[in-house]
């Protein structure tokens, strides 16, 4: 029987974590976090990182591993999870991967193009470019050199479209020449389990948690930060607004409003992503006791 990766899509504030939890302690199996903001060591508090309490409860891998001021990509990523799930399913058939990352699951269950690694110096010019002319200037340029990825980018996403731009001068070659979105045969099966809520309750718990991130010191973690917020690690939602309100441009009240309608941008964002995929079966986050049984009933489970 296959070995078999169950993997727990959903917006952010849905409740992933949590369940993700509960159900690698009832299988006795590890956790892959696949949310790219918690793989920093330095961002917890603004990421909602799990606790030093929800990582006694389960074997957690990807989190906390890395420093801001360390390089990482989808493909290391894609790469380092293949290498790792032969260890996880000598010890247990079944593994448990969960986050909000699109790119980076579907690279996973997916596989990903055979992209080139960028020029460190290409890196630094956009994102000095951002940093000087904002996305607008990087919008107008990714328009000038990959109309075909242009048209089809999420615009409002200026990680994605550095990205875009690096490889694009870096290889000399647009980088949607590089999409050709391959599916590529892995040699375990996958179980995809969507988690979400209803629109107004899911909203109503990500203002609640912003509000407990300052309440635990998003702020301070922010002011730590500051000297490298051009990093792409923290070009995201929580750092953006924090740095906006250190630097005096808006009052604290703002930043934590913008915190909380972002988070609720990008949850949708999130959604639309993943309801393009028919592999998921969509459950509400709340209701435990259905999605176990569900997964239970899925072969070699």
């Amino acid at each position: 029987m296959k070995n078999k990766l169950i993997v727990l899509p959903g917006p952010t504030g849905a409740g992933k974590s949590e369940f993700a939890i509960e159900l690698a302690s009832r299988l006795g199996c590890s956790i892959i976090s696949c949310d790219s903001r918690q793989f920093y060591r330095e961002m917890k508090i603004g990421t909602a990182a799990p606790d030093e309490q929800q990582l006694s409860r389960a074997r957690h891998h990807f989190v906390s591993f890395l420093s801001v001021t360390e390089y990482y990509s989808i493909s290391l990523f894609e790469r380092d999870v293949l290498a790792l799930l032969p260890s996880l399913f000598a010890e247990n058939p079944v593994a448990v991967m969960t986050g909000g990352s699109m790119l980076y699951m579907d690279a996973v269950c997916r596989g990903m193009d055979d992209i080139p690694d960028t020029d460190p110096d290409v890196r630094r010019k956009y994102a000095g470019i951002y940093e000087k002319e904002g996305i607008a200037a990087l919008r107008m340029a990714l328009k000038l050199v990959d109309p075909e990825y242009y048209a089809r980018a999420d615009l409002q996403n200026p990680r994605r479209l550095l990205r875009a731009l690096e490889i694009t001068e870096s290889s000399g070659m647009p980088y949607s020449s590089f999409l050709k979105a391959t599916v590529r045969k892995r040699d375990f099966s996958i179980v995809k389990a969507g988690l979400t809520r209803e629109r107004g309750e899911l909203h109503g718990i990500i203002d609640r948690r912003v509000d407990r991130m300052m309440e635990q010191g998003l702020e301070q973690e922010a002011a730590s930060l500051i000297g490298y917020r051009h990093l792409n690690a923290l070009k995201t939602v929580g750092y953006r607004e924090m740095f906006s309100y250190l630097d005096g441009t808006i009052t604290r009240e703002e930043a934590v409003g913008l915190i909380k309608r972002n988070t609720r941008r990008y949850a949708r964002r999130q959604l639309t992503w993943w309801k393009r995929d028919r592999d998921i079966t969509w459950f509400d986050a709340s209701d435990h006791e259905r999605i176990i049984d569900w997964i239970s009933d899925q072969p070699g489970v």
